[in-house]
Parts: C-alpha cells; sequence; structure tokens
C-alpha cells in the first residue's frame, strides 16, 4: 500500500460504526460530550505522534507490539500483542452490530428477536473474509472506495446542520450552569475513544506500506487528524441539536437527524451510507487482525503455521481462524439488544486497545524516544482506562491473563526446538 491506500486504511477503521451510532449513546452528555470530544481527539493526535516517531526511530520492530517488544523483551510484546488481537476481534463484531442496526432500519426483520442480528452479523464477518482472501490490494482497493463513499453523510449532515443555524429552525443551548462535570467528561470520553480506535493500523500494517518511514507517519498523523475535525462537527451537531430524548433513543441517529430537519425519505439513503461505513470498516479491520496474528506468528509469538501466506501473500490460516473466533464473540452474546451489545462490545474493545497504547508509550520512555508526548499519552491511557470502568478494563486485563497458556506452549515449543 501507498500513502493513500495506508491513509484510507487509518481513516477507514477510524470513520466506521463509532460515528454513526454514538450520537445516541452521547446525547444524554450534553456538552460533557463536546468536550469529551476535544478531550479523546487531543489524546490520540498525542498517541499517534509517539506512534510516528517510533516508526521512524525504530523501522525494523515491525509495528506497535515490535516496539514494546524492544523495549521490554518477548514477554511483555507476547501479552500485549494478544489483548490487541483481542480487541481487534471485538471490534470487528461490534462494527458488525452496528451495521446490522442500520439495515435493520432498511429490512426490519433484521431486528427482530434475539439471534437474528447476532447471525447477520456472522454473516458479514465472513462476507468481509473472502474479500480479503482476495489479497491485501484488493483489501486496500476495496478501503480506498468505501472511505470516498463512507465521508458523503458526515458532510450532509454539517452542511443541514449549518442551515438550520443559519434559518435559526433550532439552536445550540450553551451548557447550563454546573451541567458539565469532570465524571461526565470522563464517561463522554470513554465513549468516544471507540470512535477513534485505529489510528495505529498503518503501523500495524507495516510490513504491507511501502516506504513505511516516511508513509506510515504521515497517514497516522493526518488520518488521526482529518477524522478528529470530521468526528467532532458531526456528532456534536446530532447530540445538541436534536432533542436529546428524540437521540438518545434512536437505533440510527444520523438517519433520525436527517429525517427530522431535512426530509424523511432521505433518510433510508443515509442509512445506506452508513452501512457502507461500517462495512468499510469491517474490511479494513478484517485485513488488521490476520495481519497481526501473521506478525506474532512471525515474531514467534504464536506457533508459525500461522505465518504462512498463499500465492497473494494472505495469512489465510490466520485470517480463517480470526473470523471463527469472531463469529463466536457474536455468538455468545447474541442474547443482549443491539444498542447493549454494541455499548458493551465498545468499552471492551476500547479497553483491551489502551494497554497496547499505554505499553507504546511506556516503550517511548523507555527508549527515549519522544518523552514529553510518551509521558502526555501514557497519562491520557490510565484515564481513560479508568474511566471504562472497572468492568470493562478489568475484563480486558482478564483476557490479557488468558493469553498465559499460549505463551507457556510457545515457549515450550521453541525451547524444544533449540534441544
Amino acid at each position: 500500500m501507498g500513502l493513500v491506500a495506508a491513509t484510507a486504511l487509518v481513516m477507514g477503521n477510524m470513520i466506521g460504526s463509532g460515528v454513526f451510532l454514538l450520537p445516541a449513546s452521547l446525547a444524554p452528555f450534553g456538552w460533557n460530550g463536546v468536550i469529551g470530544w476535544v478531550v479523546t481527539i487531543s489524546g490520540a493526535l498525542i498517541l499517534a505522534y509517539v506512534l510516528s516517531r517510533l516508526t521512524k526511530a525504530c523501522p525494523q520492530a515491525g509495528g506497535p507490539a515490535g516496539f514494546v517488544t524492544d523495549a521490554f523483551g518477548h514477554t511483555a510484546g507476547f501479552f500485549i500483542s494478544w489483548i490487541y488481537l483481542v480487541s481487534i476481534w471485538t471490534s470487528v463484531v461490534a462494527i458488525a452490530v452496528a451495521a446490522v442496526s442500520y439495515l435493520s432500519d432498511i429490512f426490519p426483520v433484521l431486528g427482530v428477536g434475539e439471534h437474528i442480528p447476532a447471525l447477520a452479523a456472522m454473516a458479514l464477518l465472513w462476507l468481509m473474509a473472502l474479500i480479503n482472501l482476495r489479497g491485501t490490494r484488493a483489501a486496500g482497493g476495496f478501503q480506498v472506495v468505501t472511505l470516498g463513499l463512507k465521508v458523503i453523510p458526515l458532510i450532509v449532515v454539517v452542511v443541514i446542520a449549518v442551515i438550520v443555524l443559519n434559518e435559526g429552525r433550532a439552536q445550540i443551548a450553551p451548557p447550563a450552569p454546573g451541567s458539565v462535570s469532570f465524571g461526565a467528561v470522563n464517561g463522554a470520553a470513554s465513549l468516544t475513544l471507540w470512535a477513534l480506535l485505529g489510528f495505529e493500523s498503518a503501523s500495524v500494517a507495516a510490513a504491507r506500506v511501502r516506504n513505511p518511514e516516511v508513509n506510515i507517519a504521515r497517514a497516522t498523523l493526518w488520518g488521526t487528524g482529518l477524522t478528529g475535525i470530521l468526528y467532532l462537527m458531526v456528532c456534536s451537531a446530532i447530540a445538541l441539536l436534536l432533542p436529546v430524548t428524540l437521540a438518545s433513543h434512536s437505533a440510527a441517529p444520523f438517519a433520525t437527524f436527517v429525517s427530522y430537519f431535512w426530509r424523511s425519505d432521505a433518510a433510508t439513503l443515509i442509512a445506506i451510507f452508513a452501512v457502507i461505513s461500517c462495512v468499510g470498516a469491517l474490511n479494513g479491520w478484517t485485513l488488521l487482525e490476520a495481519e497481526m496474528v501473521r506478525d506474532m506468528a512471525h515474531r514467534r509469538l504464536l506457533p508459525a503455521w500461522f505465518a504462512e501466506t498463499d500465492a497473494r501473500g494472505v495469512a489465510r490460516r490466520a485470517l480463517l481462524i480470526s473470523t471463527v473466533i469472531a463469529s463466536l464473540f457474536a455468538a455468545m452474546n447474541a442474547s443482549r439488544s443491539m444498542q447493549s451489545l454494541f455499548e458493551y462490545l465498545l468499552l471492551l474493545s476500547t479497553s483491551a486497545t489502551l494497554w497496547l497504547y499505554l505499553a507504546c508509550a511506556l516503550s517511548a520512555l523507555k527508549l527515549g524516544i519522544g518523552r514529553p508526548a510518551a509521558v502526555l499519552g501514557a497519562a491520557y491511557a490510565l484515564w481513560t482506562l479508568w474511566g471504562a470502568g472497572i468492568g470493562a478494563s478489568g475484563l480486558s486485563f482478564v483476557l490479557m491473563a488468558l493469553g498465559l497458556p499460549i505463551w507457556l506452549l510457545v515457549r515450550r515449543k521453541a525451547a524444544e526446538q533449540r534441544v
């Protein structure tokens, strides 16, 4: 992948389900949500800068998990790689659920019952796996096309918001005295970080990027900055202009916003674009889950069996096993409603990914790379882990510890080979 495809991978993985479903979750927070966005975007840019500095200084590391291995050894590298891999598995399920949520606005049968949404989500997981089986070039091209399509509804919402405010049809009320609090901002920031997960995508796929020392840093910083600005404008407009009760109970807040302020028949078109956005993000994360397993196997953190690639350069075994595991995640949580399943997976995936961000910031400190930014990045990651709550953060730590038997097995096989 070149710079354009790498930037599309970053933005495409970030612009997915989060921006299209989060306005409903953030509406009750009011201005706390807006402040949460500012904090989250600032933190993501700091961490993106740390990753870009690490990529330039340690190009041989091969990605974020490699930085951790260089700084703290193979054991730390395995557990951080493992929990990040778990976060990707939960992410693809959450994105698939979001896609089904918007599809149910067009085809209501998909939202009926306990198991149909989960089955539909699993069908999407396997569809993306089939696309990725065609090779990195095909997946990258698909990512560029879907990114061009998915920004259309974001621009539409911004234009409608400007027109509505200019015509005086709605107003953004200033925050009421005492309505903004540290706890509420913290809770909102934990939710908004989900929408910015993925800025590390180009670093994770370093082996598939041309001229990685230059293109990865540019793709990471440009992609994060542009996506953050779009998110701040769009999500704030929906959360602050729509009535709180309407926004918070909407299964498709983008479609609700358009139908409320413009035309009801345009809402279906917005829902279609939202599905395209989710599918594009799902494609990018599917690429990353296979690449992450392949990279771990290449670095001898997983059995070498997973590192083998076919004639197209696809880690077929890694891709298929990852899709099976993601499908199991969807099946195990089939009894939850789409909104509650999305929010549950959102917090779990966010807290799991934060361990990687924290470890990368600490690695930069250990290696003496961008230390001022690394200190801020580590503090931000710790703060957001706390904000995600003891349930999600504690479960993500337990999932990290569950990788211990795999690590012991890998170590034993490595010792046997040396003998």
